[in-house]
């Protein structure tokens, strides 16, 4: 950190980075935890699926919420609420006696999740002007990039060599850490008089989530016909739909639909539910398919995706350069359109299995298409917006993403066919294929080089 930067400064950019550290640890350490979860807890498929989406669907539906609550209760309230109440839920995933336990324990703390990046991110924000600004984000981001990298490994070399419930208590030491930071900083928390939380709106999209996700998930076991499917996703479309009316006539909705008013955004919007539903099932089936049917251990298999990451650090500045110089549409058309061949390079794998001639050159691969198209993405969004709406508007865009990789998760039986062997892994290699396409074709007709924010 430079010491340009005032003490309360450093204090700040610390706490940010660890308190979304946190978070993004926590997201990337679960995929390779899953099947020794599964093992000791049973439930198959469905229970790793409920392992994820449990702590997606309540993310996705109060990240929106989060920006509010700020608002009300302040900043700094809101991150320490969130860090204890991720704390508290990590200690009760770990000792989890049963697969429902842990399901219910993964949705709340979703919840604590969904309170940490914006609020940290707020806090730099209010904290630091200008450039000092700009820097403190690339330092936030950097560290965020770190978890992503150390995640994989942490995870597998704890379920390896220790067990799977010690993976969830690797972030309590940074809350402490991060919870006696806020003790020491004395910071003035800002309030706005006039915000509100909108409770029904947020209700609704989480009903609308989770009646959605239950039948996907579960749908496989009891088909489609049985009314404990078919009731709850009902139910869950017509919650989601009330959701949606509800931002359109709401007095501060958490999701202003005016912003879809601007092409590349909702373009934009449209491509990260493809790409990232895409990302999503990608990152599940490998992580899973490596050690269940490959037989990797679990440290292995969360080095498996470790080119692609690399590959994202060395080279998405200079792809975010470009896409600056030459506009975000040919990256994300070309970007997915790269992640699609990547996919399908992972039809090479066999029974025979061999991790450097099967795998690795799908995740080269795969990795040099999501290098050119995430910080073009995440540009083309934010840039179709006022500056001073940048906020919501990325917080729009990360609910999108998180919704969509949630949908994706619950479909996975859908999709692999109820079994992830040798051949679920191939079809979902090809659907994920298939919704890279999807994005790109979304890119190429919807996505404008240059539009003035107001387009």
């Amino acid at each position: 950190m430079s010491d340009t930067m005032t003490k309360q400064q450093r204090v700040v950019l610390t706490i940010a980075v660890l308190a979304s550290f946190v978070s993004f640890l926590d997201g990337t350490v679960v995929n390779v935890a899953l099947p020794a979860i599964a093992r000791d807890l049973g439930g198959g498929l469905s229970t790793q699926q409920w392992v994820v989406d449990a702590y997606l669907v309540t993310l996705g539906a109060f990240i929106l919420v989060a920006g509010s609550l700020s608002d009300v209760l302040g900043r700094v309230v809101v991150l320490r609420i969130g860090l204890i109440g991720f704390g508290i839920t990590s200690v009760a995933i770990a000792a989890a006696p049963t697969a429902e336990f842990l399901i219910v324990a993964r949705a709340l703390q979703g919840v604590a999740g969904a309170l940490l990046v914006p609020s940290s991110l707020a806090l730099i924000t209010s904290t630091f002007r200008g450039t000092a600004q700009a820097r403190a984000i690339g330092i936030w981001t950097g560290a965020t990039t770190i978890a992503m990298l150390a995640g994989p490994l942490i995870g597998g070399l704890f379920v390896d060599t220790l067990s799977w419930r010690l993976v969830f208590l690797v972030n309590v030491v940074p809350i402490a850490v991060t919870l006696w930071l806020l003790l020491r900083l004395g910071h003035a928390d800002h309030r706005r008089p006039d915000a509100r939380v909108d409770i029904l709106g947020a209700v609704l999209c989480a009903a609308g989530l989770g009646g959605i996700v239950f039948a996907l998930i579960e749908q496989p076991n009891l088909g489609w016909s049985s009314p404990v499917i078919w009731m709850p996703g009902a139910l869950g479309i017509l919650s989601f739909s009330g959701f949606l009316v509800r931002q359109r006539f709401a007095r501060q909705p958490m999701m202003p639909l005016g912003l879809f008013r601007s092409r590349n955004f909702w373009a934009g919007n449209l491509a990260t539910v493809f790409v990232y539903a895409a990302l999503s099932l990608n990152g599940f089936v490998v992580s899973v398919y490596l050690q269940q049917g490959a037989g990797l251990p679990a440290t292995l298999a969360g080095l498996a995706s470790l080119p692609s990451t690399l590959l994202m650090i060395l080279l998405s500045s200079r792809m975010g350069a470009l896409a600056g110089k030459y506009g975000p549409r040919l990256f994300m058309t070309f970007g997915p359109l790269v992640m699609a061949a990547g996919a399908l390079l992972l039809l090479n794998v066999r029974t025979d299995f061999d991790y450097w001639t099967q795998v690795l050159p799908g995740i080269v691969v795969f990795g040099l298409g999501l290098t050119a198209t995430v910080s073009p993405l995440t540009a083309a969004v934010l840039g179709a917006i006022e500056t001073e709406r940048s906020g919501i508007a990325s917080a729009v865009n990360n609910a999108v993403s998180r919704v969509a990789g949630l949908l994706a998760i619950a479909a996975v039986s859908a999709v692999v066919g109820g079994s992830l062997d040798l051949d679920g892994f191939h079809r979902a290699a090809v659907f994920t294929a298939v919704l890279m396409l999807l994005g790109a074709a979304s890119s190429f007709l919807g996505i404008r080089n240059h539009l003035s924010r107001r387009d």
